[in-house]
């Protein structure tokens, strides 16, 4: 089949290539010599009628007219072929290794079943009847078997009928909506129309017509038994709109303006221009659209924007008030390390006065006991950690040791010069020469005393000895402990 320019720049042109040949199914049914009318069955079983061997079948091939496919049976092309279905394979499931029986015969009936002459004008509506037996006696038992199930199914109307119909050429068939017919041979200039159709995958119209494949050349090459169709609309059986090309207007579609052109042909060349001016105007809608819908995509990024932008502005703010809060809390955290540091320093110099203040008491109370210097600076270097309660046993014990070994003359003076400083203490406003009077009268007495000390080989040197080694022995046996 010749492909067109137009065709091969639509896509379709392997397509048209591949697809010279149409198959149509119809109804398997068992053919009955005596339900067959008599004028079809003298023809059908005139040679090989009741043969045991054989399973008689009987189908419609094809009718007249413009089926549901869009494919067109012209009266004069089909009644051409109406002989070339006979003496053709019949095959399982149009598989040309797996031949199960033959075509019989053909005969054309009109609609209501009654043969027509082969010598008469071709009607213009009509079928072709075909009939065909399957073998039934097989020496494999496995392939005797599948047969006698398929019959057995055939009779139960589960299994169609498919004839293929072999076609080297087509033209267009138009409808318009008012039922009027034309015929537009298929050329270069008519070409464009293919894509259209719907064996090519289009939509069967064009504009105000409906287009259909008007077969030319027909052949019908064989039968297939194959199992019903899951698709309707691949069964061609009956339906078929009345067109016969004898009555309607032929039209040619002229690739150059200068010929002339009738008014269909005008009409067509208008209703072109108005698809190509609807094209544009679809693709001038089609720009509008899509701006509008940017326009809107565009405004609903820019309202997001902004609510994006509010949120950052919230978020800057939150964390410059964490900021605030942060060095605030860094501030206070330092207030108070300091404030600790300054308590702390205020605590230590408190209790290093408080030590001071100690051992100044203590050191006034080991004197008091006696010792001299050098033994009360040892005692307060060695009673350092010694508690509040145990110094003063050990001052305590000091001064009962004092005491113990004191001349009398001694520990008298000692006395009065302790009554004399309390009653001095307790004068608070005495003349001086109150004062010098009571330092006459007690200077003779420390002196007598210190001279009878003296004549005693220093009682008093004695006593500070003895009470530094009794001292130190008590300070090598006494706990340590906390003030």
């Amino acid at each position: 089949m010749k492909i067109y320019e137009s065709e091969i720049n639509d896509g379709i042109g392997e397509l048209v290539k591949s697809t010279a040949s149409v198959a149509y199914c119809s109804e398997a049914v068992q053919a009955d010599a005596f339900k067959v009318p008599v004028n079809i069955a003298d023809k059908c079983f005139a040679e090989n009628k009741d043969q045991i061997d054989l399973f008689y079948l009987e189908s419609v091939l094809v009718s007249t007219g413009w089926n549901k496919n869009d494919d067109v049976f012209d009266p004069k092309e089909t009644w051409a072929a109406r002989a070339t279905p006979e003496d053709k394979p019949f095959n399982y499931m149009h598989d040309e290794k797996d031949i199960i029986g033959h075509i019989t015969g053909n005969s054309v009936v009109d609609f209501e079943g009654n043969v027509m002459a082969e010598e008469q004008d071709p009607p213009s509506e009509f079928n072709i009847l075909t009939t065909a037996v399957i073998y039934k006696e097989w020496s494999d038992v496995d392939q005797r078997q599948r047969i006698q199930k398929i019959l057995a199914e055939i009779e139960e109307g589960q299994w169609f009928v498919s004839m293929e119909c072999l076609f080297p050429n087509f033209d267009y068939a138009l409808v318009d909506g008012e039922g009027g017919t034309r015929v537009v041979p298929r050329e270069e200039s008519s070409a464009f129309l293919t894509k259209h159709l719907r064996s090519y995958g289009g939509s069967g119209k064009y504009e105000d017509y409906r287009v259909g494949r008007l077969l030319r050349n027909l052949s019908f090459s064989g039968k297939g038994l194959v199992s019903k169709p899951a698709n309707p609309r691949s069964v061609i059986l009956e339906g078929n709109r009345f067109f016969d090309e004898s009555e309607a207007q032929i039209l040619t579609i002229s690739s150059t303006k200068e010929n002339d052109m009738s008014d269909v042909d005008k009409q067509i060349d208008d209703l072109r221009t108005e698809l190509a001016e609807a094209k544009a105007a679809n693709e001038v809608l089609k720009e509008k659209v899509v701006a509008e819908q940017q326009a809107e995509f565009e405004s609903k990024i820019q309202a997001l924007e902004g609510i994006a932008s509010e949120a950052q502005a919230k978020l800057d703010e939150k964390s410059g008030e964490c900021e605030t809060l942060a060095q605030s809390l860094t501030e206070a955290q330092e207030t108070i390390v300091a404030k600790e540091k300054d308590a702390k320093e205020k605590e230590e110099a408190m209790k290093e006065m408080k030590k001071k203040a100690d051992m100044m008491k203590r050191k006034a109370q080991l004197e008091e006991t006696g010792l001299d210097s050098e033994a009360v600076a040892s005692a307060l270097d060695s009673f350092d950690e010694v508690g509040e309660e145990a110094f003063e046993a050990v001052v305590a014990m000091l001064k009962k040791q004092a005491e113990a070994t004191m001349p009398p003359e001694l520990k008298e003076a000692i006395e009065k010069k302790k009554k004399e400083k309390d009653a001095k203490a307790e004068e608070e406003v005495d003349s001086a020469e109150a004062g010098e009077e009571a330092l006459d009268q007690v200077e003779p007495v420390e002196e007598v005393a210190i001279a009878e000390l003296d004549e005693q080989e220093d009682p008093a040197e004695s006593l500070r000895s003895v009470a530094s080694e009794w001292l130190g022995s008590v300070l090598q046996t006494l706990p340590k402990q906390n003030k």
